[in-house]
């Protein structure tokens, strides 16, 4: 993958050396690389792995819009960073996935090939049992004595009976345990979705299940409202300790943010440190709910690093909106998105925002 930001910085210095029309002509040429680069990838990811592909080509999609010519350093390093993180949660997903879809092919291919073979020899079986009375009743029909005649027939019918009914047996028995087999290879067909399903860092839903959901309770009509969490600073927590250190931060702020949201919400991981909460009601009532998830997520953090003990303290910016009539998915997110915003740069102006800092 191509750095955008080593491009920009060969910019600056060909502003000095080249001229600033030349610096231009490499940046844009640059960008255009770049974001043609996302695009492919996107198609190349729903190529390989169409159930988990159309996740990571809409995300690469939503970084690209916001690489342009007019792009910081600053900002085109958090989306390389954001792409890192978006394609090593994808490769891991798509791996696990792939697995699991292989298992599941073989053990129904198995169930079928047993289910074969047991209806194979027990028709074999069978077939022999009804020949054996075929052949008890052909040496009858040479008999004169009637009484032989008689007894004759009713040990075959009597044997034909038994077969009769052993076949049926054999055949139910067989029918349960194939369904018992189905029913198995549905159970995993269903944890291999879950898994599918979740962010494989955090263990909360993932980005596209978060997104089908709000589709789904648009087109049924029910009211929602959106929140999206944002940690402030998280940067510093990896440039300054590490990815693993903030990857176990992450972790342990999902556990708290599930644990204060209420059974009727649903939160996902909606990519690198921004989450999502699914409100089932007003706008009052879900900025109600959000002031208090910030005050029970807000607070210090220990994380247990390898050589000792990092103590963070954690602030986070919450933005909410209520669906509107006629309104989509995207215009719904990006309102509650733009509120976030808003509310974090209300609180750096009034000098209340607290970074992510070692305590």
């Amino acid at each position: 993958m191509i750095s955008l930001k080593k491009y920009l910085d060969q910019a600056e210095a060909g502003t000095k050396k080249a001229g600033k029309e030349s610096a231009e002509e490499l940046l844009s040429a640059a960008v255009r690389a770049y974001r043609s680069g996302l695009q492919e990838m996107g198609s190349c990811s729903l190529n390989a792995c169409p159930a988990l592909g159309t996740e990571l080509q809409e995300s690469l999609g939503r970084l690209e819009e916001k690489v342009s010519i007019e792009s910081t350093p600053e900002s085109v390093e958090a989306v390389e960073r954001n792409v890192q993180e978006q394609l090593q949660d994808w490769g891991r997903r798509a791996a696990l996935h792939s697995q699991l879809r292989t298992g599941e092919i073989k053990e129904i291919l198995i169930v079928m090939a047993r289910t074969a073979e047991a209806v194979g020899k027990r028709d074999q079986r069978c077939a022999q049992q009804i020949y054996d009375v075929t052949s008890q009743l052909q040496s009858i029909a040479n008999l004169d004595d009637l009484t032989l005649i008689r007894s004759s027939l009713k040990r075959s019918a009597a044997a034909l009976k038994t077969s009769i009914d052993r076949m049926a047996a054999e055949g139910k028995a067989a029918v349960e345990k194939a369904r018992a087999e189905i029913c198995d290879y549905q159970t995993k067909l269903e944890e291999a979705e879950q898994v599918a399903s979740c962010d494989s860092l955090t263990g909360l839903h993932n980005r596209r299940w978060v997104e089908n959901l709000i589709q789904r309770r648009i087109e049924a009509r029910l009211p929602l409202c959106v929140a999206v969490l944002d940690l402030d600073d998280f940067k510093k927590v990896n440039d300054d300790h590490g990815h693993l250190v903030g990857d176990e931060l992450l972790k342990q702020f999902a556990r708290e943010l599930k644990s204060a949201c209420r059974s009727s919400d649903v939160i996902g991981r909606w990519g690198g440190d921004e989450f999502i909460i699914l409100l089932d009601c007003s706008i009052d009532e879900g900025r109600a709910q959000t002031y208090r998830l910030r005050d029970w997520v807000c607070g210090n953090y220990t994380i247990e690093a390898k050589f000792e003990r990092i103590k963070l303290a954690v602030v986070a910016s919450i933005g909410v909106a209520e669906h509107e009539p006629d309104e989509t998915m995207k215009e719904l997110i990006n309102r509650a998105d733009a509120d976030m915003y808003h509310q974090k740069a209300a609180s750096r102006i009034n000098g209340d925002a607290q970074t992510l800092q070692p305590r």
